[in-house]
């Protein structure tokens, strides 16, 4: 049988201080930085589209400028292709339209709304929005539209 033999030990126990040290390192590590900026990239690429408004319309293009916008947020009515209405973002119908503009306005103290329709639209159906939104209490309506479109003093494409 194997009888086990102690371990020689080769230092006695003892450390050397002065010479075992390591040098301080230099050198940042950039890698959890990386990787923490591209995980933001990621969630601000996803984040991004889902801030707009969620009604698909093909806007009309025009040369005018765009309009100045106060702070707070404005309503927004949207005509789709389809023909439905949304104001910001909860379809309504058509007939329940002119009573809840009139609910929105008297909450709001501005009479401003933004009027998004689809460029195939029949201009009929816009007007009668219109009228549905002057009817509804409010007078300042703004068309948004789709910046590039023709100037008509022979600039525009």
């Amino acid at each position: 049988m194997a009888a086990a033999l102690p371990k020689a030990s080769r230092g006695g126990g003892r450390r050397r201080r002065g010479r075992s040290r390591a040098a301080p390192m230099a050198e940042i590590n950039v890698t959890p930085f990386v990787d923490v900026m591209l995980v933001l990239l990621i969630i601000f690429m996803v984040a991004a589209p889902l801030l707009t408004v969620g009604v698909p319309v093909n806007l009309p293009e025009t040369a005018a400028n765009a309009l100045p916008t106060d702070q707070k947020e404005p309503l927004t009515v949207t005509l789709a292709a389809d023909g439905r209405v949304v104001i910001q973002e909860t379809e309504t119908p058509p007939d329940e339209l002119i009573p809840k503009l009139r609910a929105i306005a008297s909450e709001r103290g501005d009479d401003k709304v933004f009027l998004r329709a689809d460029g195939e639209l029949p201009y009929e159906r816009v007007v009668q929005i219109m009228g549905a939104l002057n009817a509804g209490g409010f007078r300042n309506i703004g068309l948004v539209t789709d910046e590039g479109g023709p100037t008509f003093d022979g600039t525009g494409r």
